[in-house]
């Protein structure tokens, strides 16, 4: 077997790949910062109070990948066509993202990951912490009719064994891995744009009732999307989607809910927060997936519409997150609104 290559030093790339290191599987991290990397190659990777493990990084201007690597795609959507343009043809890919990306599901891959779990890496070190216990889930995509040769099955068994002797989250094998993708999807595609708009934690959704009312009617209306495009959801988290919508429908509970939850999210951040100061974020791979989906099958999605409007001009025109914008999605969306706590 080849080496493991861990495209993107992040939150999840750094978790995932230390818990391979720890197994004693041979790591190469690769990065675009070559800050991370120098601490990296001098310091080596960490997670938590754990202590670092030496470990391989390169620059991704200078990486080549081998053609025997097996590469974790571990990136922001946004720059997974620069890793693509480098691979070489056959490398087996797994990409552990939440969005969906046209250009990685042509790719032709056979597993996926999604991560239930909350990591925050420093910006210019591969030290990260994980500020919210989960899971990794691992499964196949569902592609009728198509193949995969048997050494990427080969090559995932050794991955879930090294990952299964590592504590850092529980690893969840699973069929397919599209119906937990999707779930993922409903909740990133609510606590995303919303919590970087605003400039608030995750914490913050459930404890600022303009947040919480946005929060609450936007699941709603992304489950309405996906029951109606006909996708089957999985379970991520400690409900299945279809419990989340029965306990969103009774604003009593929804409150008493909101309130049992909000502590264990404080001084946790969606994926999308400091992106929209960057320039760019991965708000069409969430709502706007979302959005296509809607006009797929001619589901009305208002607030979609209006949240992918709101953070496509604030990114645009360099509109800084306040909590203000909330009011004024609110504003726009009064609809949406009167039947949410």
């Amino acid at each position: 077997m080849g080496e493991i290559c861990v495209v993107g030093a992040g939150g999840i790339g750094c978790a995932v790949g230390y818990a391979l290191r720890a197994a004693g599987v041979p790591v190469r991290f690769v990065d675009a910062n070559p800050n991370k990397v120098a601490f990296g190659q001098r310091d080596g990777v960490r997670v938590g109070e754990r202590p670092p493990l030496p470990a391989t990084l390169v620059s991704f201007d200078e990486w080549v990948p081998a053609a025997d690597a097996t590469i974790l795609l571990c990136t922001k959507c946004y720059d997974n066509a620069a890793v693509l343009r480098k691979l070489p043809s056959g490398v087996p890919l797994i990409p552990i993202q939440n969005g969906f990306d046209p250009q990685v599901t042509s790719h032709g891959h056979e597993f996926e990951g999604i991560a239930s779990f909350v990591s925050e890496c420093d910006a210019d070190r591969p030290h990260t912490r994980i500020t919210r216990p989960g899971e990794l889930h691992l499964g196949k995509r569902a592609i009728p009719g198509h193949r995969f040769p048997s050494a990427t099955c080969t090559l995932t068994e050794v991955f879930l064994t090294a990952l299964r002797s590592t504590r850092l989250f529980r690893l969840v094998e699973v069929d397919t891995i599209e119906p937990v993708k999707y779930a993922k999807l409903m909740y990133n595609a609510a606590i995303s744009p919303l919590a970087a708009a605003a400039g608030i934690d995750n914490g913050q959704l459930l404890s600022v009732k303009s947040a919480r009312r946005l929060f609450f009617a936007l699941l709603q209306e992304n489950y309405r999307i996906l029951r109606a495009a006909g996708v089957t959801l999985g379970k991520v988290g400690p409900f299945h989607p279809r419990t989340v919508a029965w306990i969103l429908r009774r604003k009593w509970l929804a409150g008493l809910m909101a309130r049992a939850f909000e502590p264990s999210l404080r001084g946790t951040y969606c994926s999308m927060a400091g992106e929209i100061q960057k320039g760019r974020t991965e708000l069409d791979n969430y709502n706007g997936h979302l959005i296509r989906l809607a006009e797929s099958t001619g589901t009305p999605c208002p607030l979609n519409r209006a949240v992918s409007d709101l953070v496509t001009k604030m990114t645009k025109d360099e509109i800084p997150p306040t909590r203000e914008v909330l009011d004024s999605l609110a504003d726009r969306t009064p609809r949406a609104l009167q039947y949410v706590a």
